[in-house]
């Protein structure tokens, strides 16, 4: 029939795209999602379906579908949406044109299994024992540093929110509310400065608070290739330093460790120094009086080195645009690692062009 679409058509969209370049194609083609599959499987559990019903979707399919949403930052009602709206989402998650997309119900559901089984961490070690088995030992020293992740702010009252901070919850709330409010988020002051504006012959930057709720996303990740070796979640309250001792990578081949003033803590240096690590932590200025001259060179330099983790930071926030939209912490775990992850995958498809593993 003149006008209607055939087979011969998909595949020279497809060939278009493949010309185009599309990076979900060459993520597809660096990454082997099979290997996730024991994971998934012993997550999910599934029956025997001897008692019949619709089969479930493909454990590895629906996997694929949570990367998308991580990579562009999609909810589970866009997912669906742009599952069915484009091709190359379609070709990356394994589906055909002939059959049916997952819709967000079964996003979540499925999101909600793993969540249970606390299968992101586990997912994240595999796939760090491809990145060895491919070469990319963690090497060169560890840089360490965390990032506020933030979340839809809350509608509560004075009482409430003291409640909240206290561990309980708010009297009279029933199930369906408390389904719907985040107890875990805190809120917290990112601090930084202002641009510089000229004031006669000086450039004065203004030192800035600005309150923001939500989680905190600490990391680690290894100098050499810059990839993601360990993380963790927190409220955003919680004080960076804090998550230092568990962000420490005992693989690194190398004994430096960077981070910036808030991880300078007796404790911390302690652990650096009973695990025989190297701290390259920088000086805090002490109140009232500036760092020495030699303090204020070696924090220049580390400063440099530091400052790779930043890139992380920005990937996630800025072109993945990373931010919570689930309730509680034990979900914006899975949000955050499978963002982490993702990341870890594009990390991946980049070094596999430009550098050869060590």
């Amino acid at each position: 029939m003149a006008g209607q679409p055939g087979f011969f058509d998909v595949d020279e969209r497809y060939a278009a795209l493949s010309a185009a370049g599309d990076p979900l194609e060459r993520l597809a083609a660096v990454v082997d999602f099979e290997i996730f599959r024991p994971v998934l499987d012993a997550a999910l559990a599934r029956s025997d379906r001897s008692r019949g019903g619709r089969p479930p979707y493909d454990a590895v399919l629906m996997f694929r579908v949570l990367v998308l949403q991580a990579l562009y930052s999609l909810s589970d009602e866009q997912a669906e949406f742009q599952l069915r709206d484009r091709l190359s989402f379609m070709r990356f998650a394994g589906l055909g044109l002939h059959q049916t997309v997952p819709d967000a119900k079964t996003i979540w559901l499925y999101r909600e299994q793993l969540k249970q089984a606390g299968a992101i961490e586990a997912l994240f070690r595999r796939f760090d024992e491809v990145l060895v088995s491919k070469g990319y030992l963690a090497m060169g020293g560890q840089i360490i540093d965390a990032t506020i992740i933030a979340a839809p702010r809350q509608k509560l009252t004075l009482e409430e929110k003291a409640t909240i901070r206290e561990g309980g919850t708010p009297e009279g709330w029933s199930r369906a509310k408390r389904a719907q409010k985040d107890q875990d988020a805190r809120w917290t002051l990112k601090r930084g400065r202002t641009k510089p504006k000229s004031e006669g012959h000086q450039r004065q930057a203004i030192q800035i608070a600005v309150p923001v709720f939500g989680y905190k996303s600490h990391i680690g990740i290894d100098r050499r290739h810059g990839l993601i070796r360990r993380w963790a979640v927190t409220d955003a309250a919680q004080h960076d330093s804090r998550s230092f001792d568990g962000l420490l990578d005992p693989e690194n081949t190398a004994s430096r460790v960077w981070a910036d003033t808030a991880y300078r803590t007796k404790r911390n240096l302690e652990v650096l120094e009973r695990r025989g690590l190297s701290e390259r932590i920088q000086f805090r200025r002490p109140p009232r009086r500036p760092l020495s001259e030699l303090q204020a060179k070696a924090n220049a330099t580390r400063a440099r080195i530091r400052s790779g983790i930043e890139h992380v930071f920005a990937a996630q926030k800025h072109r993945m645009a990373l931010f919570v939209r689930t309730i509680g912490l034990a979900r914006a775990q899975v949000k955050i690692g499978m963002a982490n992850l993702a990341y870890n995958f594009t990390r991946l498809a980049w070094l596999s062009t430009r550098v050869a593993p060590a």
